[in-house]
């Protein structure tokens, strides 16, 4: 280990930055964060440099480093342009004693700046020993996914109920069975979820009952997974999913994503085909309700987002039925991630001002849609879950007023490696479907807007436009 990781306290402490562009105000901010007195030596400011001074955030000495600059500084950092000038620092803080950072070269200074998850006061500190900052950078990236931006509303929490819990439970292994149930427990989802007061009220619960292992209700978590892409889950969507004792899933989230599930969550599959129903709606509700109360944690994991014909507002009327707590997480609904995969904008300003989700079929199976609103121009029209009535559908638009030339766009498994696109128009989409055999789950989107695909197909740059 080539550096000792502390935690340094420099509260209304004198700092010295020599050094006014960009990168010497980034290192400002840094000690200004932590509370320092910043004073700033260069002949020149940069234009963030500029903004903290005329802010009175840092105090600007006007002109080059001087020896004895650094005598009543308790810590110190070089970030001139100049490397005479560096060095000069170093040498005079080491010789008063005074930590000092040399941006750039970690072997003049006495410390060097790690890549920083500020969730205050929580604070993770990543650090190659300054071999490789890009690879300290790409381990704070990934820390950032699964940590929380609350993190540090519970540690205030905690702290606050720190000599309470200590005069209720005072043997030290009792009081580690609590905090551990409450840090991944119910009360750190409320507090995540932003629910503070929920969470201050089971905590006087708990403490109240005086339970060094409290038994918790079970809770459900909603989930949205997206179209398919694994990347595009939420932090908040990727937390849950390692964190949950069993996952209810559908059948359009993609394998990619339940890999991501935590290892040993038990898996119950609940997808649903057009007339195949591996289980009811009406039992899954049931059967949320029941893992709860089994006191289990349950991801309810859903292609898309649980709201847009998910049916999500059903399984959730029925937890508050009966009194069972769950999250909703949103998920990037297929009309938006799949077109925006197939470089078509649901949206142009001289295409389309309006766009439509629509189901391809009701909950009685029929296709009773009120077609004279579909069929107006100047639109985009997206069909879930309505490749079984494309016929139907091309026709009907017709009949209402859509011309028969309408661009309309077919999109097969959106936003995976097997995505495929094809573009007609309400006289020859359903041709493709047959041609091609396009399977579910595709989106069958209608307006001017899938000509400008031709342009902007991103995804796959190289693909054939069929």
């Amino acid at each position: 280990m080539n550096y000792l990781p502390i935690f340094y306290n420099i509260q209304n402490k004198p700092a010295i930055v020599v050094g006014g562009d960009g990168l010497a105000a980034r290192k400002a901010d840094l000690l200004l964060s932590a509370g320092a007195r910043v004073s700033v030596i260069a002949a020149t400011l940069g234009d963030e440099m500029t903004r903290f001074q005329a802010a009175n955030r840092v105090q600007w000495l006007q002109r080059d480093y001087q020896t004895g600059d650094l005598a009543d500084a308790s810590i110190a950092i070089a970030a001139s342009d100049l490397p005479d000038t560096n060095r000069q620092v170093a040498q005079e803080a080491e010789q008063l004693r005074i930590p000092c950072n040399v941006v750039d070269h970690a072997d003049l200074g006495s410390y060097i700046m790690p890549s920083i998850i500020n969730r205050d006061p929580v604070q993770i500190a990543v650090s190659t020993g300054g071999v490789s900052p890009v690879l300290a950078r790409m381990i704070r990236t990934n820390l950032e996914s699964c940590t929380p931006s609350a993190y540090g509303n519970l540690a205030r929490l905690v702290e606050s109920y720190r000599q309470q819990v200590k005069q209720t439970f005072p043997r030290v292994e009792e009081r580690r069975k609590f905090w551990e149930s409450v840090i991944d427990g119910p009360i750190a989802e409320h507090v995540f979820a932003g629910r503070n007061d929920d969470a201050r009220a089971l905590m006087d619960q708990l403490v109240a009952d005086a339970s060094a292992d409290p038994q918790y209700q079970g809770e459900v978590y909603l989930v949205g997974a997206g179209p398919g892409d694994p990347d595009l889950l939420t932090f908040r969507a990727l937390r849950l999913m390692q964190k949950a004792d069993v996952v209810v899933h559908d059948r359009l989230v993609s394998d990619a994503i339940m890999e991501l599930v935590r290892r040993d969550a038990e898996r119950i599959y609940a997808g649903k085909e057009r007339a195949n129903h591996a289980i009811p709606q009406e039992n899954i509700n049931q059967l949320l309700v029941r893992l709860a109360r089994e006191g289990k944690r349950v991801l309810r994991l859903k292609g898309g987002d649980n709201f847009i014909f998910g049916r999500g507002g059903e399984e959730i009327s029925e937890l508050i039925d009966e009194g069972i707590p769950f999250q909703v997480v949103p998920g990037i609904t297929a009309a938006s991630g799949c077109t925006t995969y197939a470089g078509i904008p649901l949206t142009h300003r001289d295409f389309s001002q309006a766009c439509i989700f629509v189901t391809g079929h009701l909950k009685d199976g029929s296709s009773d849609l009120n077609w004279e609103m579909l069929s107006h121009a100047n639109q985009t029209v997206v069909f879930y879950m309505g490749l079984n009535n494309i016929q139907a559908i091309c026709d009907h638009l017709k009949q209402y007023g859509r011309a028969a030339g309408t661009p309309a766009a077919l999109i097969e498994k959106g936003t995976t490696p097997e995505q495929r696109v094809f573009i007609g128009n309400l006289d020859t989409l359903p041709a493709l479907v047959h041609k091609n055999q396009v399977k579910a789950p595709t989106l069958i989107v209608v307006g001017e807007v899938v000509d400008l695909h031709r342009k902007l197909h991103w995804f796959k740059p190289g693909e054939e436009i069929k």
